[in-house]
């Protein structure tokens, strides 16, 4: 990064932030009065001291040259990473106005990197024999298997029987139940090893409470569900790619099997979804080359942030295998032949109508696909009633956004950037509208994240 001599931006740098309150607090330490002895390296080396609550500084140091993204070593007692003085330190290296000059790290920070360069070269020696040593018995591993495709058809049929109960006694029923009866089911999802099936059923049970027309809703969604058992049930009939698809729904452990691709990957977007349990973090790839999208998830556990981190707007040369399934975007990270670096890569947008016919195609391959990734060209936020929609510059044809794109601010940047003028976003389109994620001006480099 630092070798090319561009900065990153002060959007790249709260990207990392963990969450909102990180980015608060970090915005509030990106300027040069806390911090002392502050200074960078060409190797991608950023360095400081701020001073805390305590009689002593804290000491931060940041990796940008890790090729697996940035790495940070604080010594205050924050548990969330990067913590709020590595995104101070950051915002302050990325705004270039001297306060923090080139020179030789300390001993502190040099020690650090010694120690996270040592472990490196020993994990790459290592190699995968490491994990071959403890490579699991074929046999057994299919017995575990077969168990499991028991338990988890058993687990299909009471859910079937469920649905059945549901629609024989009427949809008016789900309402007088309440939510109780929903997570017993799934619960019993989860004992049947089945979590997809689970997530599926949670849902159902928090449609009767969402509001007007929750009936239609409610119906559609047991319709999806009952598609989704059907498909487990008769799998062995399906085309094998549906097949991979429907276990992969049901909440099976998929491999990354498929061929590297190696490629200038642009981070389009990165966000994290959390629950009481799992914290998911959801970073959208585009390959310069291939010209694919791929999906990079990420998981930590309740109220920690996931390791994996990409500044979006940046690009990084590395490797990324697609996961099996019909239609699937989903793939796993590889080999990194370098940090991430500015680039002007723009991934080629569509109209409106097109990223609706896209979405329809999609489920053709997927039928409980929510969203697929989109890029819009040149589209204008406007009002739309009490919503927004992205209407085409130069068409006759318009999508809406998302009620959860509506109530985050990220719609008024969004406003804000096109001040009328077309605009590039990319996004999520869906059955449910435009969830907008980043986006570009006319003629602009930098992306604008927006959730």
């Amino acid at each position: 990064m630092t070798q090319q001599g561009v900065r990153w931006t002060a959007d790249q740098v709260l990207a990392l932030a963990p969450d909102a309150a990180s980015r608060k607090a970090g915005s509030k330490l990106g300027a040069a009065g806390p911090w002392s002895e502050a200074g960078s390296s060409d190797e991608g080396t950023v360095w400081g001291l701020c001073k805390g609550s305590g009689s002593k500084p804290y000491q931060t140091v940041i990796d940008l040259a890790d090729a697996s993204g940035p790495a940070y070593k604080c010594s205050c007692p924050s548990r969330k990473f990067p913590c709020k003085h590595a995104l101070g330190l950051l915002l302050l290296w990325a705004g270039g106005d001297g306060a923090v000059p080139d020179g030789q790290a300390p001993d502190w920070a040099e020690q650090w990197l010694a120690g996270r360069r040592q472990r490196a070269q020993e994990k790459r020696a290592a190699g995968p024999a490491g994990s071959s040593a403890a490579a699991a018995d074929p046999e057994a591993a299919r017995r575990r298997a077969e168990r499991r495709a028991l338990r988890v058809t058993a687990g299909a049929t009471e859910l079937e029987q469920r649905l059945a109960d549901l629609l024989r006694g009427g949809l008016a029923g789900a309402e007088q139940a309440g939510y109780g009866l929903w997570e017993e089911t799934a619960a019993r999802m989860v004992d049947a090893q089945a979590p997809g099936l689970a997530a599926r059923v949670r849902e159902l049970g928090s449609i009767p409470a969402s509001g007007p027309g929750w009936p239609v809703r409610l119906l559609e969604e047991c319709a999806l569900v009952h598609l989704l058992d059907q498909g487990w049930m008769g799998r062995e009939r399906l085309p094998a790619e549906l097949a991979e698809t429907v276990r992969s729904r049901v909440g099976l452990p998929s491999s990354a099997d498929g061929p590297p691709v190696r490629d200038r990957w642009l981070v389009l977007a990165q966000y994290d979804t959390a629950d009481v349990k799992l914290t998911t973090r959801r970073i959208w790839l585009h390959g310069a080359e291939s010209g694919r999208t791929a999906l990079l998830l990420s998981f930590g556990a309740a109220g920690r942030a996931p390791e994996l981190t990409l500044p979006v707007g940046l690009a990084l040369d590395a490797e990324v295998s697609a996961y099996g399934g019909a239609g699937q975007v989903r793939a796993a990270l590889g080999e990194q032949f370098g940090p991430p670096a500015p680039t002007a890569i723009r991934p080629p947008g569509v109209t409106t109508a097109q990223a609706a016919a896209r979405y329809g195609e999609a489920l053709r391959d997927d039928p409980w696909l929510d969203s697929v990734p989109v890029t819009l060209d040149r589209v204008v936020p406007v009002p739309d009633g009490d919503g927004w929609q992205l209407a085409d510059a130069e068409a006759d044809s318009a999508l809406p956004l998302t009620a959860a794109a509506r109530s985050r601010p990220g719609l008024w940047r969004l406003v804000a950037l096109s001040g009328g003028a077309p605009v590039t976003v990319f996004g999520e389109c869906g059955h449910r509208g435009f969830t907008p994620l980043t986006a570009w001006a006319d003629g602009a480099e930098e992306a604008v994240r927006l959730w």
